[in-house]
């Protein structure tokens, strides 16, 4: 019996063991993760769609032909004028609340979905996104000879050629007419120009932030919200514009995740302002510790001096023992123990050089003139060994004919041998 043929299917939509209608591949800027795409008539509950262009640009368009669209699908889109080539990103109910979030209010902003790429709308999409290179450095070579004070950072055109969309970034405002014709003129394309500021520039082009991750701009964030100094003062961080400054030389992002929960544990600390008053001096405030809750006191005002370490209940406590006119002890309380200035470190006094190998010492080249006298003094020195070693067999024959101490047999004293004669001396008779 011939064995039946098995179909393999190759899943290039799978990423993590996650769905691939859910997630799909991350080769995508903005990715939504669609919790609700395994719940049954989610796609059909609304003819809403998310498609995504170049980089970070996303559109919102009614799928009027109730097309059976899914994550990843290339579709034709409705533009002004002509049509777009984008990739579809996510269906479903989350699309309402995408349109929240970009605050597209107006309904004429929505447009439709044509239909699904077909091979010939892809080759026009291909050759347009090939010209975009040459055309962005044409670009900025006009708009040097003009004088104006901007940049060009990108260039995208649209699926089918017939406009380009030119994303600037200047400080001030910019008076770019002539360059509008001028670009008309060079390449024979309707013209728009798009104005973005540093963190959308940064988002578009990409990149890994400090912390090793991916630039949340190019991630997932749509929305830019004003960061200030403020941020990084509730939390504690040290005004160091190097530190506090991104990829994209503005103030991070990241600023304002963690802040707001900050406020709330610093409204749990007491007044900076306040002074701790004990029977053996005054506390100024050094330092804390605004998520654990714990505050570090100085009895110098302006330098660390005999610091204490203690919890905001106990500050609190002394607060209100100061305003009743007593004093306490100490700063500790009684069931209390000095907090440990920091985590124990279990290796301190071992080194860190432990597991390198020993290098092997070289000999030192001793020259020739000293060689000669290095190997008199070592024969001088085995001479002397030798001559102690006579002497010392020589003391204790003689102990052991006197006496024998250790127990053992008398030896017997050889006879002395009589020296042999010469080959050339005659023999006695």
């Amino acid at each position: 019996m011939e064995q039946q043929q098995k179909t393999y299917e190759i899943r290039t939509g799978c990423d993590r063991g996650l769905c691939r209608a859910a997630i799909g591949r991350q080769d995508r800027q903005l990715n939504t993760y669609d919790w609700l795409a395994d719940v049954p008539g989610n796609a059909e509950s609304t003819d809403l769609v998310e498609v995504q262009f170049k980089h970070t640009r996303k559109g919102y368009y009614h799928n009027v032909n109730n097309l059976p669209l899914k994550k990843g699908d290339i579709v034709a889109v409705e533009a002004s004028p002509g049509h777009d080539i984008g990739v579809v990103t996510l269906t479903g109910r989350l699309v309402k609340l995408q349109i929240k979030k970009a605050n597209l209010k107006s309904a004429d902003d929505i447009k439709r979905i044509y239909r699904i790429a077909r091979q010939i709308d892809m080759d026009k999409y291909r050759e347009a996104k090939a010209r975009e290179h040459e055309t962005m450095i044409e670009s900025r070579e006009i708009a040097k000879r003009l004088g104006l004070d901007m940049k060009i950072g990108d260039v995208e055109y649209q699926g089918d050629g017939n406009k380009a969309i030119f994303y600037y970034i200047a400080d001030e405002r910019v008076d770019f007419r002539q360059l509008i014709k001028d670009l008309a003129a060079a390449f024979h394309v309707r013209i728009e120009m798009k104005q973005i500021g540093a963190r959308q520039e940064a988002g578009r082009i990409g990149g890994a932030g400090p912390c090793g991750r991916e630039l949340c701009c190019a991630t997932w964030m749509k929305n830019f919200v004003s960061v200030s100094t403020g941020a990084a003062r509730y939390q504690d961080i040290s005004l160091n514009p190097q530190k506090l400054a991104g990829m994209c030389a503005k103030l991070k992002c990241c600023l304002n995740y963690e802040v707001d929960d900050y406020i709330e544990a610093g409204k749990r600390l007491p007044n900076r302002e306040i002074v701790l008053q004990t029977l053996d001096s005054d506390y100024y405030f050094f330092k804390s510790d605004i998520l654990a809750g714990l505050v570090t006191y100085s009895t110098d005002k302006r330098m660390a001096a005999n610091l204490e370490t203690i919890t905001a209940e106990r500050a609190k406590e002394i607060i209100e023992m100061n305003r009743k006119g007593e004093k306490p002890e100490s700063l500790q309380g009684e069931n209390q123990s000095k907090e440990q200035d920091g985590p124990i470190d279990l290796l301190a006094g071992d080194s860190i050089t432990r597991f390198d190998k020993a290098k092997k010492k070289k000999k030192k080249k001793v020259p020739h003139a000293q060689e000669g006298q290095t190997r008199n003094d070592n024969a001088n020195v085995n001479a002397n060994v030798n001559v102690n070693a006579n002497v010392n067999d020589n003391a204790n024959q003689n102990r052991n004919a006197n006496g024998n101490h250790d127990g053992q047999p008398r030896k017997k004293k050889r006879k002395p041998q009589e020296p042999r004669p010469k080959k050339d001396e005659p023999k006695e008779a």
